[in-house]
């Protein structure tokens, strides 16, 4: 069975025993995290069941493993023949999930 789900502005498709990583957010309770916004649940056999957007009554839980930060990215300006350079780096938070069910 999978699901797919809206986050922040993406979509995933996820299935029970997925470990993803999504965007952090204020306010998470530490043990669990509910997805409401449920836009499919299809599973191999059967036809996917689609949302208008969203399915009623349908949601995907999920359990907090880490937070963790991304790769780094390097940013780097230049202009030549001037002497300007300037190098910054960035790291992106995230959540690390577990999909524990999927309900719907």
């Amino acid at each position: 069975m999978y699901a797919i789900i809206e986050d922040s502005g993406s979509q995933l498709k996820v299935s029970e025993g997925d470990i993803v990583e999504i965007d952090p957010r204020e306010g998470v309770d530490k043990d669990q995290i509910v997805f409401d916004r449920v836009l499919a649940i299809g599973d191999g056999d059967q036809a996917a069941r689609m949302g208008h957007p969203y399915l009623d009554g349908a949601s995907v839980k999920a359990e907090l493993i880490d937070e963790i930060r991304g790769e780094k990215l390097h940013v780097f300006k230049y202009k030549r023949r001037k002497g300007y350079r300037r190098k910054l780096g960035h790291r992106q938070p995230y959540l690390r999930v577990k999909i524990a069910s999927i309900e719907g």
